[in-house]
């Protein structure tokens, strides 16, 4: 696996869970601070990844989640970055929720645990920014 570079975003994220026919949040829509949000709908469940303060009121959340962003862009060539990522977290015992965008590969561990992740993927030869 090539050396990647890794920025560690700031602030505390959620993953939440609403009902399949929800309508999507509309402020998570509003352009503002440049941060991460991931609205995916499924005929299951319109799974939200935001900052934790624009957590959709009436959701099922999981608070607590720090994101670590994969330098981009990634050209869509490129194998087995989440992959690697996600060996080298699991042997340091970190769980991770993972996102791919366009550009490139974001990784969620909780906040407790993410000084052993920076640590674990710093000893795997990544430029990890905090």
């Amino acid at each position: 696996m090539r050396r990647l570079a890794i920025d560690v975003r700031p602030g505390e994220y959620a993953v939440a869970r609403l009902a399949p026919d929800a309508p999507v949040p509309a402020n998570l829509l509003d352009p503002g601070e440049p941060v991460l949000i991931s609205i995916t709908r499924t005929p299951e469940e319109l799974s939200v990844i935001c900052p934790a303060g624009l957590a959709p009121a009436g959701a099922t959340v999981e608070e607590g989640w720090r994101l670590l962003s994969v330098r981009g862009p990634l050209a869509f060539t490129l194998t087995g970055i989440i992959a690697a990522l996600s060996s080298e977290l699991a042997a340091a015992g970190v769980a991770l929720f993972s996102i791919s965008t366009f550009d490139t590969d974001h990784v969620l561990v909780r906040a407790p645990e993410l000084e052993r992740a920076v640590k674990a993927l710093r000893e795997s030869g990544h430029e990890v920014t905090v």
